[in-house]
């Protein structure tokens, strides 16, 4: 697989200065001792104090460059969620179908664990007034939709609970159309048991490379496989955007506890001090 040089940007929030301190100094020692890549630096910056903060006062700062193939880099994307990937090189790759289902695989696994324990990513606004999508392309306009749009066409399975299966079907067509996928098949099966439907939704998308993983990311699912095309193309724009993403959803869901806290003790100054 081609080589993709990046920087990640990583950083690092705490109440305590030499808490923070110790912590990137032994991320950046994790960093600097990475096997399967090339790290060509890493740069810690001063630990830096935010007095309008109370709780995570203090911050700071990782950039490393690292050179590697994609999976790897998605690898550590997940291990050290930076907030921000930059891609240096190439400007455009392309990737076997079956590689970038491997690395899907391996998102969604971490993903599901995180999920888990922290709780959803997948939120939405309220969708009763969002028109129902289109199910259903002719095959002449998914070869359009492949060739000219650069879009990707995939198989996608994740468990589904709700009141009853037609309206989860609806709802998640609504979903997935929101997301910015087109849906050719849309099947929705399971049982319901002391008034729950619990079941699988499986759908074949259309999408951007950028929105399957983002799909990935959020939803885990329990499958996932690439129909169409072959070699996929991604260009550096396209994965710097996904890299950042993928790092944004692990940050979101492990500081998680730390958020509810903030909002707790927000809460009970308000009360305090009315």
């Amino acid at each position: 697989m081609e080589e993709i040089e990046v920087i990640f940007y990583i950083e690092g929030l705490g109440n305590d200065k030499k808490v923070l301190e110790s912590a990137i100094r032994q991320t950046a020692e994790g960093l600097k001792n990475e096997k399967g890549v090339k790290v060509k630096y890493v740069r810690v910056e001063d630990v830096l104090e935010n007095e309008d903060e109370d709780i995570l006062k203090y911050s700071g700062v990782i950039e490393a460059q690292i050179a590697g193939d994609l999976a790897s880099l998605v690898r550590l994307t997940l291990k050290y969620s930076p907030a921000i990937v930059e891609v240096l090189r190439p400007g455009k790759l392309e990737v076997d179908s079956k590689e970038l289902m491997k690395i899907l695989g391996e998102i969604s696994l971490f993903m599901g664990k995180l999920m888990q324990q922290f709780g959803g990513l997948a939120v939405y606004p309220k969708l009763d007034d969002v028109p129902v999508p289109r199910i259903g392309y002719e095959r002449e306009e998914i070869e359009e939709l492949i060739v000219e749009d650069r879009n990707i066409l995939y198989r996608f399975v994740i468990e589904v609970f709700g009141e009853n299966e037609e309206g989860i079907k609806e709802t998640m067509a609504k979903a997935l159309s929101l997301e910015g996928c087109r849906i050719n098949k849309l099947v929705v099966q399971g049982q319901t048991e002391d008034g729950k439907f619990k079941g699988l939704l499986a759908a074949e998308l259309l999408s951007t490379f950028e929105t399957m993983f983002q799909l990935t990311g959020k939803y885990a699912p329990v499958a996932i496989s690439i129909i169409e095309p072959e070699v996929v193309d991604i260009t550096a724009n396209e994965l710097q955007n996904t890299l950042t993403d993928l790092g944004g959803f692990v940050n979101e869901l492990v500081t998680r506890p730390v958020k509810r806290q903030i909002m707790e003790k927000k809460n009970t100054e308000f009360k305090l001090n009315p």
